[in-house]
C-alpha cells in the first residue's frame, strides 16, 4: 500500500520543528548453558490394548482400561541434572483436562484419557522420585499412586535443607504404569472400528 504524499510531508515538518524526545530503551539478556553430557531415554515398546468390543463399554460411565506397566530407562554420558517432561501429542482429545488424550472420533468426540504413575527407580545414587506439577520450580515427593499428566515434570532427587530437589544421575530405570479409561459409550459413535490413538513424548530436560 502506498503512503499518501501529504502524510509524509506532515511527518517531515513535525520532525524538523519539534523539540528532541528523550530516548527509552530496554535490554534483553540471552542466556543458556551448553552441557558436555547428553542423555537418552528409551522404552521397550508401545502399549497395545488389542480389540475391545463396543458392547463391553459402559454406557453411562467411563470404562477402565487394563493397567499396563513399562520400564523407562534414561542413560547419560555422565552424572547429569535432568527431569523428564511429559508431552501430549494428542492434546485437546482427553475427556479430563489434566490427562493425556486417546484421540477423537469424527473430529469432535473425545475417546478417553490416560495418565502415568512412576515407581521403583533404580539408579547409582539412592534417589526419590519427585514431581513438579505447575512449572513453578517447586518439587514434591512423588508417590506410586500419584498421577502425572501432560506438561508435568518428573525427576530423581533427595531432600535437603531447602526441601526436595533433583540431583545428578547418570543411569536410571523406573517403572511407569499407564492408567486409562474410555469415555461413556453414549457419547461415542461406535458403528465402525475406532482406533485408540494415544501418543506421548518423554523428553529429557536438562536443569
Amino acid at each position: 500500500m502506498k503512503t499518501p504524499v501529504s502524510l509524509l510531508s506532515s511527518a517531515l515538518l513535525l520532525a524538523m520543528t519539534s523539540p528532541a524526545f528523550a530516548a527509552s530503551s530496554v535490554d534483553l539478556t540471552v542466556k543458556g548453558l551448553i552441557t558436555p553430557s547428553a542423555c537418552s531415554a528409551s522404552l521397550p515398546g508401545d502399549v497395545d490394548f488389542g480389540k475391545i468390543a463396543a458392547k463391553d463399554l459402559n454406557f453411562d460411565a467411563t470404562t477402565a482400561l487394563e493397567r499396563k506397566t513399562l520400564q523407562l530407562s534414561v542413560n547419560c554420558d555422565a552424572a547429569t541434572l535432568f527431569a523428564i517432561d511429559l508431552i501430549d501429542n494428542r492434546a485437546g482429545s482427553s475427556i479430563y483436562g489434566y490427562a493425556f488424550g486417546l484421540g477423537l472420533i469424527n473430529e469432535n468426540q473425545k475417546l478417553g484419557q490416560y495418565s502415568f504413575g512412576f515407581n521403583n527407580p533404580i539408579a547409582e545414587t539412592p534417589s526419590t522420585l519427585l514431581a513438579m506439577y505447575n512449572a513453578d520450580g517447586k518439587w514434591t515427593n512423588l508417590y506410586p499412586d500419584d498421577a502425572i499428566g501432560p506438561d508435568e515434570f518428573v525427576a530423581l532427587g533427595s531432600r535437603g535443607d531447602n526441601g526436595w530437589a533433583p540431583h545428578p544421575i547418570k543411569d536410571v530405570t523406573m517403572d511407569i504404569t499407564l492408567y486409562g479409561s474410555i469415555a461413556p459409550a453414549k457419547n461415542l459413535t461406535l458403528t465402525d472400528e475406532v482406533a485408540i490413538d494415544g501418543s506421548a513424548t518423554f523428553e529429557v530436560k536438562y536443569l
